[in-house]
């Protein structure tokens, strides 16, 4: 491993690449320490502790910014608004015809949709920056008396709001230059800077207890040797793939002969991703949400309980919303139809089966069945923090490590960004980082 790190070095455009990534990434969380103008981060912090706010739509939002919001920095709103933004145009491409049209149109319709991604970045952040200054304001009275906002009113929610949206769009714009010059996708390299960021400080509490005698030596040995098991089980799951067989048949045109070849299509066990836990989590959140603004209400306690991240309630419906959200995305991102149309085009057909509405017939039925294990697995996953939580009596900043989002991400954008080292090394004759097989990017 040392001399493929070595190697990394001795190429002049990929050390270039990596250094001006970690550059970036350096001033991204420079970026996430800098104070908001007008707001008392200290009085905020501790509303968060009061309010148990990390079991919240606002403890989620706050992960994938790294903290940034729970400090309320000008990078208080992270990258968020831009993956809200590509989600629903996503979700328009499979439903309305015009932005079916710019998909297709390779590399005129992709910058049309890039733009119009950056346009809905900007005003979901304006939204959201103003929908945070009224939320800060709204809970002024709290944390013990001190006030969050000492001076509410529109002038502090115009200058939040302008704060906040040019910090996301400065993110915005780094991300898109880690993408251009650097090295991975720029984007996914910051929402993993920010989970990972988390990371330090989880292990120095559970050393903190081993060392306190708070927690035996076994017990860390255990956990340790769950996390690893865990990690392996993501990975492998994340890139495994379903091969169907494909065979195109032979084509004279002029004097040369096209196609006869085989080759296969890979159908992923996991082709939604991230992306249902992420839902499934926006909607799980949403009713101890609401139970942090009625705080001493019977009805609105009895709900936090049930839907608290210790109680199997919670359990049960968010596994069950991940398995729904695992269909309903693999349905939006893959889209068998247009496979089988491609295919019959170009003359390619999967033995045994007739080109067409069969072999539409045939793609989906495969990935309806590799579906099912595929999102019991990122259910349990999303759900095996909190058992760990429960079971060992851990601390849920160290638990999140063992599952849910994060792991997914971090994972996902690593083996991403190595499988584009390992492509800028074979390139140049040098040996990749396995010296059996290649690493698959998640794309």
């Amino acid at each position: 491993m040392i001399q493929k790190i070595q190697s990394i070095f001795k190429i002049p455009e990929l050390r270039r690449r990596i250094l001006f990534t970690l550059g970036v990434l350096i001033v991204y969380r420079i970026g996430g320490h800098v104070p908001t103008p007008g707001i008392n981060a200290a009085a905020l912090g501790q509303w968060f502790q009061e309010a148990a706010a990390s079991n919240t739509l606002f403890g989620l939002f706050d992960m994938f910014v790294g903290g940034a919001f729970q400090r309320a920095t000008v990078f208080g709103l992270g990258i968020m608004p831009y993956i809200n933004a590509s989600i629903i145009l996503q979700l328009l491409g499979s439903a309305v015809p015009y932005f079916q049209r710019l998909q297709k149109e390779g590399e005129e319709g992709r910058k049309k949709i890039t733009q119009y991604t950056r346009y809905g970045t900007v005003l979901l952040a304006a939204m959201q920056a103003w929908g945070a200054s009224v939320f800060l304001e709204s809970i002024q009275a709290s944390a013990g008396g001190m006030a969050i906002v000492p001076n509410p009113g529109i002038g502090f929610k115009l200058m939040t709001m302008v704060t906040l949206t040019t910090g996301t769009v400065f993110i915005m714009w780094l991300g898109e230059q880690i993408t251009e010059r650097g090295i991975g996708n720029g984007i996914s390299l910051i929402i993993m800077i920010g989970i990972v960021a988390r990371y330090p400080q989880a292990f120095l509490g559970e050393l903190y207890q081993l060392m306190q005698a708070n927690r035996q030596l076994i017990i860390e040995l255990i956990l340790l040797a769950i996390m690893f098991w865990t990690i392996s089980a993501v990975i492998m799951l994340t890139q495994g793939t379903r091969k169907i067989p494909v065979q195109y048949a032979k084509r004279v045109i002029g004097r040369k002969v096209y196609g006869g070849q085989s080759t296969h299509i890979p159908l992923r066990v996991i082709t939604a991703g991230v992306m249902p836990i992420i839902f499934a989590q926006a909607i799980i959140f949403v009713p101890q949400t609401v139970a942090t603004f009625f705080q001493g209400n019977p009805f609105w306690e009895g709900v936090a309980r049930y839907f608290s991240y210790s109680h199997e309630v919670y359990w049960f419906f968010y596994g069950l919303l991940i398995v729904f959200f695992t269909y309903f995305y693999t349905a939006i991102a893959f889209n068998p139809t247009d496979v089988a149309d491609n295919m019959k085009k170009q003359g390619g057909f999967i033995p045994g089966v007739r080109p067409g509405k069969k072999t539409a017939e045939f793609i989906d039925n495969i990935l309806t069945k590799i579906t099912l294990p595929g999102s019991i697995f990122l259910a349990l996953i999303a759900i095996f923090p909190y058992i760990v939580n429960k079971v060992f009596n851990v601390e849920m900043e160290f638990a999140l490590i063992f599952g849910g989002t994060g792991l997914l991400i971090v994972v996902g954008v690593v083996l991403d960004t190595l499988q584009q080292i390992e492509s800028h090394l074979l390139m140049r004759h040098y040996d990749g980082f396995m010296k059996t097989g290649r690493l698959r990017g998640r794309r």
